[in-house]
């Protein structure tokens, strides 16, 4: 099979990343083997290939948002998942079910979790595996490109949204309109919230407006009315000031993204008094996850997505780092 493997961390202008020929990986015990349909590229992916996230799996493939039929399963009574059906292979992996944070429905938090394309190969690949306890059932109504972006990009938006905390009929402003914003922003519209967008490039404003945004404006321009939430989604620091001083009284800024650039220092009376919050938000449930997949299913939701085939990941990822694109990229085999 076709792979896409990580040398060693660096810019993505370096090309770190290599396409090799080699065996299908074989499943351990538990585990289902699949075959790649449609990968997402998402900007974690990014931050993995250079260096942004420290190096868990030496020369690792990438990928997590991934679609994907199933190769091998276990026959045995009670197993989910059969040989020829399609499934979600997302970026939770594994988690313990034993510690505190399991115990108690936060497994996003488990100390010994793991991670597709991070601690495990992923989807950059013509073949995969998944272990068949994170698997995820797929919702109606989407092609293969464009249920990819939903595994991930969907699933930590929706998160954030949730640790955002917008009330019904709120304002909500979103920073960055990448894969995530753009799904996301479609969701808090839908419950009757007047969203505004503060995001650089202009396809990505008009996108914005495209789907029902009230407002779309350059990423660091004050939003026209104060906000009951706000999520970053872009990977930059110093937009946190911005936003915290964009909360009206009572308001919560989620931060969406595995990493971010350094945060300038706080002025307490501009950016945080009046009991205004500032959260960040790590990875996922399955049960949000699910929860998510069929809210999709309920609510079409219009994805955005830019074809690349899969010899044209490292393009992919170029472009994700230049912003050329508004939506997300989807690597097709």
């Amino acid at each position: 099979m076709r792979a896409w493997r990580l040398d060693s961390p660096a810019d993505i202008r370096q090309q770190p990343l290599r396409m090799n020929v080699e065996p299908m990986p074989v499943p351990a015990e538990g585990e289902l083997l699949v075959r790649v349909l449609a990968c997402g590229v998402c900007r974690t992916d990014l931050h993995v290939v250079e260096g942004d996230l420290p190096v868990h799996h030496q020369h690792v493939v990438p990928g997590h948002e991934v679609v994907a039929e199933v190769v091998s399963a276990d026959t045995s009574p009670g197993h989910a998942f059969v040989s020829g059906q399609k499934i979600g292979v997302p970026w939770l992996r594994y988690t313990c079910g034993e510690c505190r944070y399991c115990r108690r429905g936060a497994e996003n938090l488990c100390p010994r979790s793991r991670y597709t394309g991070w601690d495990a190969d992923g989807g950059y690949a013509e073949f995969t595996t998944v272990p068949a306890e994170f698997a995820l059932p797929l919702p109606a109504g989407y092609d293969d490109e464009h249920l990819a972006p939903l595994l991930c990009a969907g699933v930590i938006g929706y998160h954030a949204l949730q640790r955002a905390e917008l009330p019904d009929g709120g304002v909500l402003g979103i920073y960055g309109f990448g894969g995530s914003a753009h799904i996301t922003a479609q969701i808090a519209v839908a419950r009757g919230a007047r969203v505004h967008v503060m995001t650089r490039g202009a396809a990505a404003r008009a996108l914005a407006l495209s789907l029902g945004a009230a407002s779309a404006s350059d990423a660091a321009a004050p939003p026209p009315e104060p906000l009951d939430s706000a999520i970053l989604f872009a990977p930059a620091g110093e937009l946190v000031l911005p936003a915290l001083e964009a909360l009206d009284a009572g308001g919560t800024l989620a931060v969406a993204g595995i990493h971010l650039s350094d945060v300038p220092p706080l002025n307490y009376q501009r950016h945080l008094f009046r009991e205004r919050q500032l959260r960040s938000v790590t990875s996922n449930t399955r049960a949000s996850a699910r929860e998510f997949l069929e809210l999709a299913g309920r609510q079409r939701l219009q994805v955005t997505t830019h074809h690349y085939p899969l010899d044209h990941a490292d393009w992919a990822l170029s472009d994700l780092a230049a912003g050329a694109y508004d939506g997300a990229a989807v690597l097709i085999p």
